[in-house]
């Protein structure tokens, strides 16, 4: 698995799949929230699987 995530990008999915599963959590936007839990995940491992379905990277080139 090549990291296809950027630094930014990473920083943005963390702070949404944060922001919506504790939405979820307190109830505010119910079920749907758990979403949250993708953009987090992606974040995490700076790999997501529809960008390189799309040939999409935001890393920094070496």
């Amino acid at each position: 698995m090549n990291r296809n995530v950027g630094k930014i990008d990473k920083t943005v999915r963390i702070v949404v799949g944060i922001a919506l599963i504790l939405l979820a959590l307190t109830d505010v936007i119910g079920a749907w929230g758990w979403i949250g839990i993708v953009p987090l995940a992606t974040g995490f491992f700076s790999f997501c699987p529809a960008y390189r379905l799309l040939g999409l990277n935001t890393c920094q080139r070496k």
